[in-house]
């Protein structure tokens, strides 16, 4: 059987060339997204993916694959928008959203080692259907969170939605490069 971490860290590395060269593209300009905006950015992400899986046909010629890489990266900059909060202007060098990229990419590794463990590989057993509307629950569990300004009596908090949405969207990427 595979190494799931070495596939972790192999889809990891390419969501990272992704966001770096959008990052060169765009610079930091998501700095100015609220939280809750990421949170709608990832909806639309997901929604797209279930309208492929179920139509079957994409008419704009992107398929799934960059849609959850696009997961992976809007969760990552969720985070650090949690932590660092959003700002008017970019106010973020590309060297710094790296190292918070690379800082929260991390904590999607380790989280995602702990519960492969618990869990016993059985992501491994699921459709990739089923990933997508995982990551539609937990985000619904977001916004039902961000509608409590953020605050839960008994659950997880908005960071740990977004760190399953990441994880989640790797072991996608991970079922989709062994399709091929």
């Amino acid at each position: 059987m595979a190494d799931t971490s070495e596939q972790f860290k192999q889809e990891m590395a390419k969501c990272r060339k992704v966001f770096s060269q959008k990052l060169y593209d765009y610079g930091a300009s998501w700095r100015i997204l609220r939280p809750a905006s990421v949170t709608d950015q990832i909806l639309i992400k997901a929604k797209r993916i279930r309208s492929l899986e179920v139509k079957g046909v994409s008419l704009v010629g992107e398929g799934i694959y960059p849609e959850f890489q696009a997961i992976v990266n809007y969760g990552i900059i969720g985070l650090i928008q949690l932590t660092h909060h959003y700002a008017d202007t970019v106010d973020m060098t590309a060297d710094e959203a790296m190292a918070l990229y690379d800082q929260y990419a991390q904590s999607a590794l380790d989280l995602m080692i702990k519960k492969n463990h618990d869990y016993d590989e059985a992501w491994r057993s699921m459709r990739i259907s089923s990933y997508t509307d995982l990551i539609l629950q937990k985000i619904n569990r977001t916004k039902e969170i961000e509608g409590h300004d953020g605050k839960t009596l008994v659950s997880e908090g908005i960071d740990a939605n977004y760190l399953d949405m990441i994880n989640y969207s790797v072991f996608g990427l991970i079922k989709l490069d062994e399709c091929e």
